[in-house]
């Protein structure tokens, strides 16, 4: 190839290319200190780890993710606002990705025996 030849771009991998095609090899994930026993129970079980490995593709830096937890004995939901707080490796979500947990500021979120019913405590 000469000095004057282009190189095709479809043969250049772009190191973003390359970034996004990694697969994450650690993710801390937070969540908020408010977030009661129970909820941050049902957050680190590791099937709770197996389900947001399952669906999600990717991870960046400052993702937040609504997720619903549960419904406890009452049927009332607990949504939990989880923050991609760091990503290791890649950013492409995979089985062997290890999921860690970190707390992060309260933000109102109202867990607790609210969750199981309406009449319950306000506070964990």
């Amino acid at each position: 190839m000469t000095a004057e030849t282009p190189r095709s771009s479809a043969t250049v991998e772009e190191p973003a290319d390359a970034a996004r095609d990694a697969f994450a090899e650690r993710i801390v994930v937070s969540y908020p200190a408010d977030l009661s026993e129970w909820g941050r129970f049902q957050v680190e079980k590791p099937s709770f780890r197996a389900f947001l490995r399952k669906t999600r593709d990717a991870a960046r830096k400052g993702d937040v993710w609504e997720e619903f937890v549960g419904v406890g004995c009452c049927g009332n939901s607990l949504d939990v606002p989880l923050r991609v707080e760091a990503v290791e490796g890649g950013s492409r979500v995979v089985d062997d990705t290890e999921i860690v947990y970190d707390v992060r500021e309260a933000c109102g979120i109202r867990g607790s025996w609210r969750v199981q019913s309406e009449g319950g405590p306000r506070r964990s």
